[in-house]
């Protein structure tokens, strides 16, 4: 859904949108969605501003990933409210370096005319992914010595260091 700046000069533009799994691309996040992404929310054109935009929603979806840590399958429902403000890119034209407050680092920017809903929730749904995603976080990970996942199996491997670079410096400390 194209969200028009012509058209948000007349109303605001409300937008009530379900997405089926592929039908936004998260190929590139190591993520996939497994169920309808709805959204459902208002754009607005700002007054007395040269061209911000406004986008408030709420968006709900299940993405699965594998865990960082046993490489099994990783679910994250998300359900999240969000409050987004951009500028048109051509502010960004005329400068060659642009110094930014800490309240401007919240902006986005559009060009030609507006921005595609995809865009801005695929977007959003990556910043509230975890940086770390594990499937619990109790998960005892995978063991490095003879790799069995430690969720499912306990190993008796014992974890020797193999370059102790450090030993030296330990013995001084203990005398």
């Amino acid at each position: 859904m194209f969200l028009s700046i012509k058209e948000m000069e007349v109303r605001k533009v409300r937008f009530d949108e379900t997405f089926q799994p592929g039908e936004i691309d998260f190929s590139g996040a190591d993520v996939r969605q497994s169920s309808p992404l709805h959204a459902a929310g208002v754009a607005e054109l700002l007054a007395n501003t040269d061209g911000e935009v406004r986008i408030q929603g709420h968006l709900t979806v299940k993405l699965e990933s594998e865990c960082d840590r046993c490489l099994g399958q990783a679910e994250f429902p998300l359900d999240n409210r969000f409050d987004l403000f951009y500028r048109p890119s051509v502010a960004l034209d005329d400068a060659e370096e642009v110094a930014i407050d800490e309240g401007q680092a919240e902006l986005g920017f559009y060009e030609d005319g507006g921005m595609e809903l995809e865009d801005v929730l695929r977007e959003q749904i990556m910043l509230l992914l975890p940086m770390q995603r594990v499937c619990s976080p109790e998960c005892k990970g995978i063991c490095p010595v003879c790799g069995k996942n430690r969720n499912e199996s306990a190993c008796d491997c014992r974890e020797e260091p193999v370059n102790d670079r450090w030993s030296a410096l330990r013995k001084i400390s203990q005398a």
